[in-house]
Formats: structure tokens, sequence, C-alpha cells
């Protein structure tokens, strides 16, 4: 994670506790990027986030699956023999 302080200098006990809150607060993102700006007594946090990968889901009898695996023989047998479109 790249750290960006702007607008003074701070020790870096303060900026891990505020890369803690951002954790805290963002769980489950991946943060890519974080700007502190300081203004006065009051700081700024900007979170700029990693981009996630897609997962494909495949669409079943109005449900969604993301694995074939859980699919039944005949919904299995089904999707391989449906035509693919280019995407």
């Amino acid at each position: 994670m790249k750290i960006n302080v702007i607008g003074g200098e701070m020790d870096r006990r303060e900026i891990d506790e505020y890369i803690k809150y951002v954790g805290q607060k963002y769980v489950g993102r991946q943060i890519g990027e974080l700007d502190i700006t300081i203004d006065g007594e009051y700081v700024d946090l900007k979170v700029h986030f990693k981009d996630m990968d897609f997962q494909r889901a495949y669409r079943s009898a109005d449900y969604l699956v993301n694995t074939m695996e859980k699919l039944n023989d005949a919904k299995q047998k089904e999707f391989s023999e449906k035509e693919r479109h280019k995407v």
C-alpha cells in the first residue's frame, strides 16, 4: 500500500493508526493507496482501492452459482452443450 502524507509531517505510529482505521472500515476491500491530508488540527483521508478480480457467475434456473460443481449432472451437461457467445 502506498501512503501519501500531504500538507505536513506525521510520525510512523500515527500513520499506522490511520492504516489500521481504514483497514477496519473497509473490510474485504484491497487498499492500493492512502492519501492523508493534514489541514491544521484536522486530517482528511482519501482511500484508493485496488481493482478486484471478476468471478464468473453461472445462471441456472433463476439462481446464480460461482462454480459448476454446485450444479447437478443434468445442469452441468446443459452448460457444456450451450453455444458460447464472443465477449
